[in-house]
């Protein structure tokens, strides 16, 4: 019989904090301690947090908090007595979801005890590090900093060829793992009623095509473009409505820019929903997802919305549209409002594209978390193999 392994699932968020790594880490706790093993959430401190509605344990340490709508703590993890917390936990793996504090926190571990350790490698922190970095001291700072991190895992995971790609111009040059991240949602039709509460709910016809945009509500994911993509739309005479879903730093910008741009009558401003159940349902009441950002390496909505057999329109040669063949799982356009207003035009009053193409991508594109953290689990086996198979645990350590 197997043995029954001890995780440290880390992540620098965790609910209350909602964003893409938050949403991951919580699906590996969820399922490992499930079906697998017992897996502990290592994660910052944060004045909102409820962990006791969690089935297992989550251990914070010490953090800085960040007054925002999105609700971010900075992890503090230098002291090297903290350590020892971890390794009194006698965690048979330490596994990291982002090269930042919490990281750094199993490099300090390390340092005293070595623990196999793996990291994933999930965005494009080489972009994030050029556009929020303010001096070149600091940029370069920041990218040893997070290098290191990555350098001192014993195994390096990516989420998709694009997390691989930006891992490389941050100037990581060894190996890494392909273990893509997975869904949330059950593939199923959703019930025509919780269809019909939603658009009787914001006023929408059934007649009119729905878009749907969801994700946090910053610049970066290119909104913009889809904003002026509707105001081509309105002005070729079209109806339709948008369903905007989310929160974010640029909320109030964007409001005031689809105001500015007249096509208020046309935006369903649906805000924040965490409720998964009832995000499902508000996906399977549109007839397309909208997700135009190039800066996301696994664009885990597009997979939420195959769920349901709804498609989404991406953009060409981005990290989401990877595996996407153009009007059969999905529909690709450049990254130009004039591109993604073209393609709408050609698909929006072809219900019949769009169901098609969205029962495709629930076949051919959609996993499953437990399909995803399965893999993950018996690479996991191979890594404390490895580990112990080559003497790691008495090499010295460099990091």
């Amino acid at each position: 019989m197997d043995k029954k392994y001890k995780i440290a699932v880390g992540t620098d968020a965790f609910p209350p904090t909602t964003d893409g790594i938050s949403n991951v880490a919580q699906s590996y706790a969820d399922i490992l301690n499930k079906h697998f093993c017992d897996a502990v959430i290592i994660t910052p401190k944060n004045p909102n947090q409820q962990d006791k509605k969690y089935p297992y344990e989550i251990f914070r340490y010490k953090s800085w908090w960040i007054p925002s709508r999105e609700g971010y703590s900075i992890g503090w993890p230098f002291k090297e007595a903290l350590s020892y917390e971890i390794i009194n936990k006698n965690f048979d793996l330490l596994h990291s979801h982002a090269p930042l504090a919490t990281s750094y926190y199993f490099r300090l571990v390390n340092r005293k005890k070595r623990i196999p350790t793996v990291l994933t490698y999930h965005t494009k922190y080489e972009y994030d590090i050029e556009k929020r970095v303010p001096t070149k001291w600091a940029k370069d700072f920041a990218r040893r900093f997070i290098l290191n991190n990555i350098n001192s895992a014993d195994e390096v995971w990516v989420t998709s060829n694009g997390s691989a790609e930006s891992l490389r111009k941050l100037g990581y040059t060894g190996d890494y793992v392909l273990m893509p991240n997975g869904c949330d949602m059950s593939r199923k039709d959703v019930d025509p009623e919780c269809i019909k509460q939603i658009k009787q709910k914001h006023n929408i016809p059934d007649t009119v095509p729905v878009f749907i945009y969801a994700g946090r509500m910053i610049w970066y994911k290119n909104i913009q473009y889809v904003l002026e993509a509707c105001r081509i739309l309105k002005q070729k005479g079209k109806d339709f409505r948008l369903i905007m879903l989310g929160f974010g730093a640029d909320e109030t910008a964007i409001k005031f820019r689809y105001k500015r741009l007249g096509i208020s009558d046309k935006i369903v401003w649906a805000g924040k929903v965490l409720d998964r159940e009832l995000l499902q349902q508000y996906y399977a009441a549109s007839d397309l997802l909208l997700f135009p950002s190039t800066f996301d390496t696994n664009g885990l909505v597009v997979r939420e919305a195959a769920s349901c057999a709804t498609p989404a329109l991406l953009i060409e040669n981005s990290c989401a549209a990877e595996g996407i063949e153009n009007n059969v799982t999905g529909f690709l356009c450049r990254e130009t409002s004039e591109s993604i207003a073209e393609t709408l035009l050609s698909v929006m009053h072809n219900k019949e594209l769009m169901k098609a193409t969205g029962k495709n991508a629930q076949e051919k594109i959609y996993i499953s978390w437990a399909e995803a953290v399965e893999k993950a689990y018996e690479r996991y086996k191979i890594v404390i193999n490895n580990f112990y198979s080559d003497n790691k645990q008495n090499d010295e350590y460099k990091y």
